[in-house]
């Protein structure tokens, strides 16, 4: 990689490294940093904010990762500069997930702004969804988005998505009895303390399905706190992501088609709610494999159009996930 600075204003770097930043992560822990060594923008994993219960292999991480990366592409794109992207480029730094190698300036592509205009609409929403389905040529997009970073994206049928519901019950149930799990949670659910950037806020929990059809996870679990009841939509819209592999690197794949597909469903009008309980756990989300294809599930969305919106959570500012190598972009003195 070329060691010359890069052409990019400091201030369009910062603005999509912020965009990189708004990508969803597991309990919002948001467990990325990022660094400019010349041309090059490396996007490390930072294992301070790995969920040990529920994530302990680093999983999950790497997906969040995945999506961020994502997103940084996206928005380099639609501010018009070019960029090459390599996912886990030495083998003896797992911390580093990606090297973005910063090109020349272009015209934006209306896919890329349109797409980078969805960044910040995008949502968890975890509040019931309209009795809609989703037209033919809405799930043919999506699907073709997640073919676009190596993925595929399944539709299940009645009985698969029923399936799947009853997987990811059975792992809500055996989480909510983990007492690990519930400390956990609390300490990613409970307010820390004012102008706190991560974690899930109260706001943002949603209500339970009345008769747990729909099996979201209950975020208030943690501190509690009773969760109210509601009807949900009848016939829910489950999308399931799977890659060819189940290495880190496959887990980035998934993260970014995760993006992609979630961005995409933004741009549509289409809200989503990840049900990631039977990933969580190993032996369930391997009932899902294929093993004539070798394919695996990496991530289950609700899809579906919103009742009702809602805000976004909370984002750590760009100076706290910036290694400040280049004093411009700011951040903190932070090595590895």
């Amino acid at each position: 990689m070329s060691a010359q600075p890069t052409s990019i204003p400091p201030s369009v770097l910062r603005d999509c490294i912020q965009a990189a930043t708004a990508a969803p992560s597991v309990h919002n822990t948001q467990p990325w940093l990022f660094r400019l060594r010349g041309a090059v923008l490396e996007v490390l994993v930072d294992p301070r904010r790995r969920l040990s219960t529920v994530d302990p292999h680093g999983r999950e991480l790497y997906v969040s990762v995945g999506a961020a990366v994502f997103n940084l592409r996206v928005a380099l794109a639609a501010s018009g500069w070019q960029e090459r992207t390599t996912l886990l480029p030495d083998p003896a730094a797992p911390r580093l997930a990606a090297q973005v190698a910063l090109g020349e300036s272009r015209p934006p592509t209306t896919a890329a702004r349109v797409l980078a205009g969805a960044i910040a609409r995008r949502r968890t929403n975890r509040r019931p969804f309209k009795n809609l389905a989703l037209p033919g040529r809405i799930v043919d997009e999506l699907c073709q988005a997640a073919a676009l970073e190596q993925a595929q994206l399944v539709f299940p049928d009645p009985i698969l998505r029923d399936a799947v519901h009853s997987l990811t019950r059975t792992a809500e149930n055996q989480l909510q009895a983990d007492p690990r799990y519930r400390q956990e949670l609390a300490a990613w659910t409970t307010p820390g303390g004012y102008g706190r950037r991560d974690g899930v806020p109260r706001e943002a929990f949603g209500p339970r399905d009345h008769d747990s059809a729909v099996p979201l996870r209950d975020l208030a679990h943690g501190s509690g706190a009773p969760t109210a009841t509601v009807h949900f939509e009848a016939d829910p819209t489950l999308a399931l992501i799977f890659t060819a592999g189940d290495t880190p690197k496959d887990w980035l794949r998934a993260g970014a088609a995760l993006q992609r597909v979630w961005l995409t469903a933004t741009v549509r009008g289409l809200a989503a709610t990840p049900l990631t309980q039977m990933t969580e756990i190993p032996r369930l989300r391997e009932l899902l494999a294929d093993s004539a294809s070798g394919l695996v599930v990496q991530s289950v969305l609700r899809l579906g159009y919103p009742i009702s919106h809602v805000p976004a959570t909370p984002r750590r500012p760009v100076d706290e996930v910036v290694i400040a190598d280049r004093p411009e972009l700011g951040g903190q003195d932070r090595r590895g």
